[in-house]
């Protein structure tokens, strides 16, 4: 009977162990496991060699369902894949895979379906379920020229939409390729783990071996009860508690992570956000909104002030920075492109258009203007300067002021930041130093560096990462094409999810996807509290495991002892990990220190 109780629980793992053993795969948890039991049929232990297989079959049960549970959050992410997408074509609907749908294709979304692609809303006005995407679980209001991103829900009426992505660079897609790659980066901790277990494992053999049939020849006493104490160090030292809860425990906190909507792209970035030391932040994009608007028109004597912005609107027309875009905002209609014959980018200085009477249109910086013989005072903030030209002669006409609003919750994370920790934030731009010095005053960081080009963000980055003392890493958080090779070299890339660029978003090592510098923090939060779950779960497995084995040589030994330390150290350490879904990481700064609190899954 006590047979074939041993084949109906173990039959399985004994199958497993022999197959493993035909590709050399010796000391795993199936090889122990079917050692001791038969060892155990043996020496005439029948009971216990079927209770040990018996637990180690519902331990295993357990751990798995631990497993699955841990999962739930990196699942949940991934359903954002959308099924079809509805193209409107002459009038009519065509169910499509998004694969097949093109740039410049209309789109319908009806209430209760998922955005398939990323584009721009060209009729509709509706509420977004933006949960999956970035975390918050307030709706997003959206209208007609709002860029919708794929992936979120239409809540309340349909929406058509103008593709600008096609799928493979959509939202959606780079979410997924971020996701299923986020397993694959395993951090030190997890590798010393594995390594760790391949000597461990044979040590422990070994060390059973000696226990079995050396201690009793040298001390003359009969094998039976040393065989004993060496099948209970077989049991004991299965490492199955490390080598499963240990990346459990990393891939609950990229579960953790991924709810909150960042997206961390593998368990060494995970490891590391915790030894955040310096953070390096892009200003426009990162800090500010990166929407510009003009605040001031000063039109010089005897000029109109309509007549400066529409002449500078004119110069910006076919310009793509968001400056243009904040001076053609400013008109209830923007001008004919038949009103011009030509307009060019003068790199580094501003934009030159051509009328068809000939008349030249200037508009840009300072320099631009000292190229033109006009001499001004130096500018306060970003100002954009307009002049004419026109038969022979160049007019100053006056200047429209510029400014970038600071993020609401960027003064709030800054402060976060510096009680947790992190003792060096600098803040780099190509902005003139009156702007970026202003900002920085108002986000409250104290080191900052102005007028920068790509190439000189990159120094400034390399200078600060070699300062850095051991193992702590500088991180840093841009959201333009520009920002990619400083996001590349950096210790940690975080990039600006939603309005970020699609170079830097996959440059970057962590995905911020609301641009909320508060996720920053709360990166660093997961982090630690994941670290702090996987030590735990280290201690927890080896100290046992040690106690046991000291106990079962010199004191009575003890089988179901062994199974506890065992099955039941691998469920404790499972179930640790799974704590992280139940986490909230949320930071409150209370006399610096972090604040970490459980609520129910």
């Amino acid at each position: 009977m006590l047979f074939v109780a041993y084949g109906l629980a173990g039959y399985e793992i004994v199958l497993a162990a022999l197959r493993n053993l035909t590709r050399g795969l010796v000391f795993d948890e199936n090889f122990l496991m079917t050692l001791a039991t038969v060892g155990a049929f043996a020496i005439g232990e029948y009971q216990e060699a079927v209770g040990v297989m018996l637990f180690y079959m519902i331990g295993e049960y357990f751990q798995d369902l631990a497993v699955h549970r841990s999962r739930k959050s990196i699942k949940d992410l991934l359903d954002i894949r959308p099924d079809y997408a509805m193209v409107l074509v002459d009038g009519e609907l065509i169910r499509r895979n998004p694969l097949e749908v093109a740039v410049e294709d209309l789109i319908v979304v009806r209430p209760g379906e998922r955005v398939p692609l990323d584009g721009m809303v060209t009729e509709g006005y509706s509420q977004l379920d933006t949960k999956a995407l970035t975390g918050e679980s307030i709706p997003r209001e959206i209208q007609t020229g709002d860029e919708i991103l794929s992936g979120s829900v239409n809540i309340t009426s349909a929406l058509t939409i103008r593709v600008t992505r096609p799928y493979g660079e959509s939202t959606v897609s780079r979410i997924m390729d971020l996701v299923e790659n986020s397993a694959h980066q395993k951090g030190k901790t997890e590798k010393f783990i594995t390594k760790f277990a391949r000597v461990y494992t044979p040590a422990v053999v070994l060390l059973a071996s000696v226990v079995a049939f050396l201690v009793p020849l040298i001390l003359s006493e009969p094998f039976s009860p040393w065989i004993r104490k060496g099948l209970i160090f077989l049991v004991v030292s299965c490492p199955c508690a490390l080598v499963i809860s240990i990346p459990l425990g990393f891939f609950g906190g990229l579960g953790l992570a991924s709810r909150h909507g960042i997206l961390i792209k593998g368990s060494n970035f995970l490891e590391e956000l915790k030894n955040l030391d310096t953070i390096v932040l892009d200003k426009t994009g990162t800090v500010t909104k990166g929407t510009f608007e003009v605040t001031q028109i000063e039109p010089a004597e005897g000029v109109e002030v309509d007549e400066v912005l529409k002449l500078a609107a004119l110069a910006e027309l076919d310009s793509p920075h968001p400056i243009a875009k904040s001076i053609l905002d400013q008109l209830d209609e923007a001008p004919q492109r038949s009103s011009l014959i030509s307009a060019e980018e003068i790199r580094g200085k501003g934009r030159k258009a051509t009328l068809p009477d000939g008349t030249i249109i200037w508009a840009g910086n300072q320099k631009l203007m000292q190229d033109l013989g006009i001499s001004l005072e130096p500018p306060e903030g970003t100002i954009v300067y307009v002049a004419r030209q026109s038969a022979g002669e160049t007019q100053y006409l006056g200047s429209l002021q510029i400014e970038d609003e600071l993020k609401p919750d960027s003064k709030q994370a800054i402060a976060d930041l510096k009680s947790m920790g992190v003792s060096h934030l600098v803040m780099l731009s190509g902005d003139n130093r009156t702007i970026v010095k202003k900002v920085a005053a108002q986000s409250g960081i104290d080191d900052y560096r102005a007028e920068l080009l790509p190439q000189d963000k990159v120094t400034a980055v390399e200078e600060i990462t070699q300062k850095q003392g051991q193992g702590k890493f500088t991180a840093f958080a841009g959201d333009g094409l520009n920002d990619t090779p400083v996001l590349k070299m950096a210790d940690i890339g975080i990039s600006m999810g939603s309005i970020g660029s699609s170079a830097a978003i996959e440059a970057s090592d962590v995905v911020l996807m609301d641009d909320s510098l508060l996720k920053i923090p709360l990166a660093i939060n997961i982090s630690r509290l994941t670290n702090r779950i996987v030590l735990q779960n280290v201690i927890l497995a080896l100290g046992i495991k040690l106690a046991v084995m000291i106990h079962s040589v010199f004191f009575n030994e003890n089988i179901w002892l062994a199974i506890f330390a065992d099955v039941g150290v691998a469920l404790l350490a499972v179930l640790n990990a799974s704590r992280l879904s139940r986490m909230d990481p949320a930071y409150t700064p209370t006399q610096g220190t972090q604040m970490l609190k459980s609520k129910a899954a």
